[in-house]
């Protein structure tokens, strides 16, 4: 199970259409990639203005980007109470920050639906709070094989003219 703390910018309601659809990606990736049984992330769905904002602030790139994550566990580390939430027994994982416009203006380019896009870029964040990255070939190759198959497992394949 997966709980997921979800924070959404005044005047992105919109994302309320895809929620389902991302919220059970998130909860297949989590599974996939073998995380706790009980967890817990914070999903932000913001503005290009506001991530362009965290990106600078946290890793110094100064523009607007699809998604960023901030993992909150230390990978090979094993967890401790201080993991936990003490009301729930939940691992806290961290928080994924996700554009909305940005998914959009991809999901147009790609050729793919929003839902899919958005939970591409959700399931791409929770992986990294699992510990996956993506810095040698190796890793993205198998970052993108666990991305694709958990997308496919909720009906959310590429489009058969989709590019992503």
């Amino acid at each position: 199970m997966v709980n997921i703390v979800l924070e959404v910018e005044q005047g992105l309601e919109r994302y309320a259409s895809v929620e389902p659809q991302v919220a059970l990606a998130i909860a297949r990736a989590v599974e996939r990639a073998g995380g706790p049984e009980k967890a817990q992330l914070g999903l932000l769905v913001v503005g290009d203005e506001a991530i362009h904002e965290l990106n600078l602030q946290h890793r110094g790139v100064d523009r607007a980007t699809d998604v960023l994550s901030f993992p909150l566990l230390e990978p090979g580390v094993p967890l401790t109470q201080a993991d936990m939430d003490p009301e729930t027994g939940e691992v806290v994982l961290g928080d994924i920050v996700l554009s909305l416009p940005t998914a959009e203006r991809q999901a147009a380019e790609y050729g793919n639906t929003l839902a899919r896009e958005a939970a591409f870029l959700a399931v791409h964040g929770t992986l990294h709070l699992l510990g996956f990255d993506h810095e040698s070939d190796t890793e993205r190759a198998e970052m993108r094989k666990l991305e694709e198959a958990v997308l496919g497992a909720v009906g959310l394949t590429r489009q058969e003219n989709g590019i992503d």
